[in-house]
């Protein structure tokens, strides 16, 4: 990654873009983060307008609870290409740091979507979406969605998501006058 500016380092090969924000003002998550099957079905009613939440957890960042998310959306033109945002959201009582990643695709738009479609029929390849069943948004929530797949892809926008968080959260530390502040 090539650091752009303060908070933002870009990878040129893959254009994927890491970011670091911290927001001012009250986290704006749609529920608390012990109600977590609450706060899953309403992030997938809210990205389902624009894409789809491919899921949410909740993991600890040096010792604070905080909204992990990955979700997809469309790229605008012609192609059609997916882009895949994986977040870290660290909520505080009236603010908030988010580490966010952002891996368009590359290659051929769909690769791993035809490639795992292949092998199932479309009941298999598109089930309900785990967090609010009967949803229908943008985008589908697709079987080729699941982790499982990460390892035939290695290079696929969503596998570079996921790894990125894989090998961020463990390592992120927290000022500690920002984990000092009240609970979200």
């Amino acid at each position: 990654m090539q650091q752009l500016d303060n908070t933002t380092w870009g990878n040129p090969a893959t254009r994927d873009v890491v970011a670091l924000t911290y927001v001012d003002g009250v986290p704006d998550l749609p529920a608390r983060l012990h109600e977590l099957p609450r706060l899953r079905r309403r992030l997938a009613e809210h990205h389902a307008r624009t894409g789809c939440l491919i899921e949410a957890f909740v993991v600890w960042v040096d010792q604070l609870p905080a909204l992990l998310r990955v979700e997809k959306t469309v790229l605008p033109g012609p192609r059609g290409e997916l882009v895949f945002a994986g977040s870290i959201v660290v909520p505080r009582d009236r603010c908030s740091a988010v580490f966010q990643i952002i891996c368009p695709e590359t290659g051929v738009p769909g690769a791993r979507e035809t490639a795992i479609g292949r092998r199932f029929g479309r009941e298999q390849m598109c089930p309900p979406h785990p967090y609010a069943p009967g949803l229908r948004g943008r985008l589908p929530y697709l079987r080729s969605d699941d982790v499982e797949f990460d390892t035939e892809f290695p290079d696929h926008a969503l596998t570079r998501t996921r790894r990125w968080i894989a090998d961020t959260v463990p390592n992120v530390t927290v000022d500690p006058s920002f984990a000092a502040l009240p609970e979200f």
